[in-house]
């Protein structure tokens, strides 16, 4: 059974309210916070406004490519549950989650069996392995058959060009699904439509 739902990507108040007012919520909710690459990246003074919301039990992810200490500073009384951390090493992750005292989600990129067991790296420090594309702000896809030996124990959830259809296909796995891409517009902006589409179905499976 899925364990969860994230939306990833999320950068106006329009959506934010939309997803949160929907009744059938996500688990998990993430928000570009320092990756300037990314067309979802959100800019800090915005970024401060546009979480400071009832979060109506939704969980609140930062996603963050390699921070320094500065941007960790800036955010680290934001209403952030996570932060969700690319290109980061085991010892500083472990800095940031005693430091700051997040919950963290550590992002491995994948495109072969070797970068799959990395997880093992961080399976102690981190209290979810998220196992992505390549792509970073691009939505790109990933063989997702090399999991299969993933320990079902350990807790996963997965990314990587996952479509809105692809959802009752996984209803037997046993991690969270993380969509972006999937829910925006032929202009890269999240599209309500789609995204309404996904909870609902998402509550059926």
């Amino acid at each position: 059974m899925i364990r969860g739902l994230k939306i990833c990507g999320v950068s106006d108040p329009k959506t934010l309210n939309f997803i949160l007012n929907h009744n059938h919520k996500p688990t998990m909710i993430g928000f570009i916070t320092n990756y300037k690459k990314s067309k979802r990246f959100v800019e800090f003074e915005k970024l401060k406004d546009l979480i400071n919301i009832d979060k109506k039990k939704v969980k609140f992810v930062s996603v963050l490519v390699n921070p320094n200490d500065e941007i960790m500073e800036k955010i680290k009384d934001f209403h952030f549950d996570y932060y969700q951390l690319y290109d980061v090493s085991p010892e500083r992750t472990q800095e940031i989650k005693s430091k700051f005292k997040k919950k963290i989600i550590t992002a491995l990129t994948i495109s072969n069996k070797d970068d799959v067991i990395r997880y093992k790296d961080y399976s102690k420090i981190s209290d979810i392995i998220l196992f992505d594309s390549k792509g970073y702000d691009k939505s790109e896809s990933f063989d997702h058959s090399l999991l299969d030996d993933v320990p079902s124990e350990l807790n996963k959830m997965i990314a990587g060009n996952i479509q809105i259809d692809d959802i009752p296909n996984l209803k037997n796995k046993d991690f969270i699904v993380d969509l972006s891409g999937a829910l925006e517009d032929q202009y890269g902006k999240k599209d309500i439509n789609k995204i309404g589409k996904l909870l609902n179905l998402f509550e059926k499976v």
